[in-house]
């Protein structure tokens, strides 16, 4: 008697919302696939499956248990991500970035969900003196390890990504105000230098096809038969896409997608797709849906009894929200081309089960509140 209404509560303080915004997500995200390349729905339905049972136990086990674990998870963060640039790393498009031991996945994907856990008990553990200079010195240099190893894979974006991730949980754990305006008031100079440096033609600094990348967002008539190829097609395809689109699954000879002027558009141009065919209107239901997603996760995290509940929410929240801002930002042209998957929607088996973890802690943290 006594488990069966402790299930019944359980049941029924479970995040039905959360739930239900996710599997409209999901569902959208496999039928995208099936058109943009069908041999890859059944894969995406199997590791959506896969994830969701995975995001279900995780959801029953406490995230101050898996918190207890902060500096392994680290460790293990760092060796696979070091793994990744060994024999055992597994090259593909010019870039090693993914892992061979059996199962082949992308360590950079699964670390973002790693480094919101590790960080939110890092913070907890140091909130009293979060604002010291060591403890930021300390935060800085425990960061700048995942961010150097993915850096030299190489995958700028997500380097990238995780530089923001990281930004999102100090601003949540407590950093002091004074103390972002100074970090912003020496950033943005340095980061107009660091650009004006990148296009130079003998830089060193990034590699030679992410400053074409750049240069191409810049001057996208220079390189329209190029580097900015993708990105202008991807544009004619949302815009031609007009208020309800072409149809799902179009044949239409002068489709973008059937054309094959975007090439591996399940992943990065996902939204493209969407765009053309879906319309004004499917392109705006992903946004939302991607944005309701964020904010229940936000509101989970805004609700939590310790501040490690408060960074594991609102990173999954912060990683959700910009991770989709910039895959959508590259397909309509907003940002250079970068190469990060859409949540919940892109063909990606490693991030859509990494992403499933993270909502499965969410969950959690929501059981706990109350």
């Amino acid at each position: 008697m006594y488990k069966q209404n402790g299930l019944r509560k359980i049941l029924r303080y479970y995040d039905y919302k959360l739930i239900f915004f996710l599997t409209a997500l999901i569902v959208l995200g496999v039928y995208a696939i099936g058109s943009a390349k069908p041999s890859l729905q059944s894969r995406q339905i199997a590791g959506a499956l896969a994830g969701a049972f995975l995001m279900f136990v995780i959801s029953f086990i406490d995230y101050h248990l898996i918190c207890k674990f902060y500096i392994p998870i680290y460790v293990i963060n760092i060796i696979l991500l070091a793994l990744v640039l060994s024999n055992l790393g597994d090259d593909a498009g010019g870039a090693q970035r993914w892992l061979d031991i059996g199962i082949r996945f992308q360590p950079s994907e699964l670390a973002k969900i790693l480094l919101i856990l590790f960080f939110a008990q890092f913070i907890m553990v140091n909130r009293e003196k979060l604002n010291t200079f060591r403890t930021v010195l300390l935060s800085i240099m425990l960061i700048a390890v995942p961010m150097v190893l993915v850096k030299k894979q190489p995958d700028l974006s997500t380097t990238i990504m995780i530089a923001i991730l990281f930004c999102v949980m100090m601003y949540i754990g407590g950093i002091s105000h004074r103390l972002i305006l100074g970090v912003l008031a020496v950033t943005i100079p340095l980061a107009v230098i660091f650009l004006t440096i990148v296009l130079q033609p003998e830089q060193k600094i990034i590699e030679s096809y992410q400053q074409k990348r750049i240069l191409a967002w810049l001057y996208p008539d220079d390189y329209a038969d190029a580097e900015a190829y993708q990105q202008t097609n991807s544009k004619m395809a949302i815009g031609s896409g007009q208020l309800l689109g072409k149809g799902y699954n179009s044949n239409e000879i002068s489709s973008v997608k059937n054309g094959n002027f975007i090439s591996e558009p399940q992943t990065d141009f996902i939204f493209a797709v969407i765009g053309e065919e879906w319309g004004f209107v499917g392109g705006c239901a992903i946004i939302i849906l991607e944005f309701l997603v964020a904010l229940e996760c936000a509101l989970i995290g805004w609700k939590a009894r310790d501040l490690a509940g408060h960074v594991i929410a609102g990173g999954m929240a912060g990683l959700i929200c910009f991770q989709s801002f910039i895959n959508i930002g590259v397909a309509t042209g907003i940002l250079p081309n970068t190469g990060l998957p859409l949540p919940f929607v892109s063909y990606g088996l490693t991030s859509l089960l990494s992403l499933f973890i993270g909502v499965g802690v969410v969950l959690n943290i929501n059981l706990q509140n109350h």
